[in-house]
C-alpha cells in the first residue's frame, strides 16, 4: 500500500511526544512493506537534515518546505478567521507538493494533527481525482479541549484568542471527522468527549502510544543516592509543561529542601522558558535545556514529578519514566489514560501536602519505592509494546475496519 504521510512536524529524530508518536507509525508501517512518502513543514534548520536521515532508513521519500517567519501566516490567518494553529503550518509551496504528490495516486493519506487537513481542504486537486486516496487523521490529543483549558486560566486578550482557538479548533475537527475515513485519538477517554462535543459522527478510534523499551531501560547498576533527585522532562516552552514544572517549583519545593536540604530538582528538556531559566542553579534546581540523551538524567533520579495541570493524552514522558525504572508522583491529569493504578504502579496528587506526603513515603520508605518501581516496569511489558498498539490503527489504514466504533 502506498501511504502519503502528512506530518506538521519532520518525525525525526523522535525526541518530542508528537514525533516519537508519527515515527513508530511511519516506522511500523515501512517494516510491514508498506512504502511510505513523508511530507511536512520546515521550522528548523537541522529539518532538512532530518529528513534525509528519515528517508535514508525508515520510508521512501520524506520532502517539505521552510515556513519562514510565523507572523504573516499568523495574520493571514486571523484576517481569513481561521485557527491560528492551522495557519501556523500552512505553506502555499508545501500545497503544491503535496498536490504533486497526489496525483500519484497514493492508496491513503494520514495527517498527523489537524492542522495538517487543510494540505487536503485546499487541495486543488484531490477532488478531481479518479480513485481519490482513503483519508485518515490521528489527532493525538483533543486540541480544541486543551485550547480551553488555556482559556479558563487566562484573561483579557489571551483569554479571547484561546476561546477562538478552541471554537475554531474545535469547528475544523468536526469537519474533518464528517469527511476522513476515519479518525484516531490517543486516549478512549478522547474519543468520548469527542462524541459528547460533536455526536455521532465518523469513525472514531482509540490508539494508544507505545514506548521503545531499548530506547529506555532502568539503568544497568542501581544508583548509590546520597540525596533525593527529581526529575520532569519535556519541551519546556509548551504551556502545559511550564505551568506544571512552576507549579511544583511554587508549590511543594520549599517543603521538599526544608526536609531534606541537598534535594535536587532537574528539569530537563529543550527551549525552556525565560521564567523556567529563571530558576536554574537556585535551591538545587537544575534546568538543562537541549540534551543530546535524556537517558542519563532518568537514570540520576530518585522519583519523577508530573504535576500537571493542563493537559490531554497519554503523557508519554511518565512512561519512559516507568520504563526507567522511576515511581512517578501525578495529578489525575497527568495520569489520564495511563494504563495504571493509584497507589499501584502510580502515585497521584493534587494538593502540594499530597504530593509532599506521596514523595516523603517514596524517600524513607525504600519498599514501597521498590514495589511502585516494580508495577511499573511490568506496566510497561505487559501493556505499551509499540507493534501491539499500532496493529489496530494498520487494519483501518487497509480498510479493514473493526465492526464497532470505539466510543
Amino acid at each position: 500500500m502506498n501511504i502519503l504521510v502528512l506530518a506538521h512536524r519532520i518525525p525525526f529524530p523522535p525526541n518530542k511526544g508528537e514525533k516519537i508518536r508519527t515515527f513508530h507509525q511511519i516506522k511500523y508501517l515501512h517494516e510491514l512493506g508498506h512504502q511510505i512518502t513523508v511530507v511536512c513543514p520546515f521550522d528548523d534548520v537541522k529539518d532538512p537534515e532530518y529528513a534525509k536521515a528519515l528517508q535514508s532508513r525508515y520510508c521512501q521519500q520524506a520532502h517539505g518546505e521552510k515556513l519562514g517567519s510565523k507572523y504573516p501566516r499568523l495574520l493571514s490567518g486571523l484576517l481569513r478567521g481561521q485557527a491560528l494553529s492551522v495557519a501556523n503550518f500552512y505553506q502555499a509551496t508545501l500545497q503544491t507538493k503535496v498536490d504533486a504528490l497526489l496525483q500519484q495516486n497514493p492508496d491513503a493519506v494520514l495527517c498527523t494533527a489537524s492542522s495538517m487537513a487543510a494540505y487536503i481542504f485546499n487541495s486543488s486537486v484531490y477532488a478531481s481525482l479518479k480513485k481519490p486516496p482513503r483519508l485518515y487523521m490521528d489527532f493525538m490529543d483533543l486540541d480544541s479541549d486543551k485550547w480551553r483549558q488555556y482559556a479558563a486560566k487566562a484573561s483579557g486578550l489571551k483569554r479571547w484568542i484561546f476561546s477562538r482557538e478552541a471554537r475554531l479548533v474545535g469547528n475544523f475537527e468536526k469537519r474533518i471527522a464528517e469527511q476522513f475515513s476515519a479518525c484516531f485519538f490517543i486516549t478512549e477517554t478522547e474519543c468520548q468527549m469527542f462524541r459528547q462535543q460533536n455526536g455521532d459522527i465518523g469513525q472514531i478510534y482509540a490508539v494508544e502510544n507505545g514506548l521503545d523499551t531499548d530506547a529506555f531501560h532502568p539503568p544497568l547498576q542501581a544508583s548509590n543516592h546520597d540525596k533525593p533527585v527529581f526529575l520532569f522532562t519535556g519541551v519546556m516552552d509548551y504551556a502545559p509543561n511550564i505551568d506544571a514544572a512552576l507549579w511544583f517549583v511554587d508549590n511543594v519545593w520549599q517543603s521538599i529542601r526544608s526536609r531534606w536540604p541537598n534535594a535536587e530538582f532537574i528539569i530537563a528538556g529543550m527551549n525552556p522558558s525565560a521564567k523556567i531559566q529563571s530558576f536554574h542553579q537556585k535551591d538545587g534546581v537544575l534546568v538543562t535545556g537541549f540534551v543530546d540523551d535524556i537517558l542519563p538524567y532518568y537514570h540520576q533520579a530518585t522519583i519523577f514529578v508530573a504535576p500537571f495541570r493542563i493537559a490531554r493524552g497519554v503523557q508519554n514522558k511518565i512512561l519512559q519514566a516507568f520504563a526507567c525504572g522511576l515511581p512517578v508522583v501525578t495529578t489525575p491529569m497527568g495520569a489520564e489514560g495511563i494504563k495504571c493504578a493509584d497507589g499501584f504502579s502510580i502515585l497521584i496528587a493534587e494538593s502540594p501536602q499530597q504530593f509532599f506526603a506521596q514523595i516523603e513515603r517514596l524517600i524513607v520508605d525504600a519498599e514501597h519505592h521498590r514495589k511502585i518501581t516494580e508495577q511499573a516496569l511490568h506496566v510497561i511489558d505487559s501493556q505499551y509494546k509499540w507493534e501491539a498498539l499500532l496493529d489496530p490503527m494498520v487494519n483501518v489504514l487497509q480498510g479493514c475496519h473493526p465492526t464497532s466504533k470505539q466510543s
